[in-house]
């Protein structure tokens, strides 16, 4: 019973962390893809993006392990992926006109692209940034083991954040368009954190149980 419950519980906090991973790696990239009519490809726009990344991602990482010191909860953390969800519609919806708007009044590559990169990818990053520390929070039932869960978990969530640099670049632009990518990616955040939600109950059952044996 606690193994099968260990088993479960493990398995659910990675498949989460794989997809953030994955959709992380997969919207950096697209990046690329989407400030291109505007401000080009250069290294200045790809230099751009990868610091509104790592910012944004140091940042959620901050942000989520001190949210994990309150109580935390599989519940809490499906409400990040659903708020990650909604922070892409303005890039799918208003992505365009925003681009073009920076674009009229700093036309330098350099500086547009920051800026651009900041207004549609440092919120939904920073959300995404949160859920990892968060997990291992969530995992931690020995202190002993912390390191242990710690070190898989950011494994797996490296693991999809590579599948997803892959799947992006080498299949996922040449079979769709960018904001069907962004839509799909959306729909997969909406359905992990609702997941999250649903399974809460019995996750935190698990997880007393487990407390109890040890």
């Amino acid at each position: 019973m606690t193994d099968s419950s260990a088993a479960l519980n493990n398995l659910l906090i990675m498949c989460l962390a794989f997809t953030s991973g994955f959709i992380i790696m997969s919207i950096e990239l697209l990046g690329g893809r989407i400030l291109a009519p505007y401000f080009g490809s250069s290294i200045f726009v790809w230099g751009s993006i990868i610091t509104v990344f790592m910012l944004s991602l140091s940042l959620g990482y901050l942000i989520g392990g001190k949210l994990s010191l309150r109580a935390p909860s599989l519940k809490q953390h499906g409400f990040f992926f659903i708020v990650a969800a909604f922070l892409l519609l303005p890039l799918i919806l208003f992505g365009n006109e925003l681009m073009e708007a920076v674009f009229l009044v700093i036309e330098d590559p350099r500086y547009g692209s920051l800026v651009v990169s900041l207004l549609l990818f440092f919120l939904p990053t920073t959300v995404l940034g949160m859920i990892a520390p968060y997990s291992v929070r969530l995992l931690v039932i020995d202190t002993h083991r912390s390191g242990h869960v710690a070190g898989t978990l950011y494994f797996i969530s490296t693991l999809g954040s590579a599948l997803g640099t892959l799947a992006t670049s080498f299949y996922l632009v040449l079979w769709f368009e960018v904001n069907q990518i962004l839509i799909s990616m959306g729909v997969i955040l909406l359905a992990a954190g609702f997941l999250a939600i649903y399974s809460s109950d019995t996750f935190h059952e698990n997880k007393r149980t487990l407390e109890a044996v040890s």
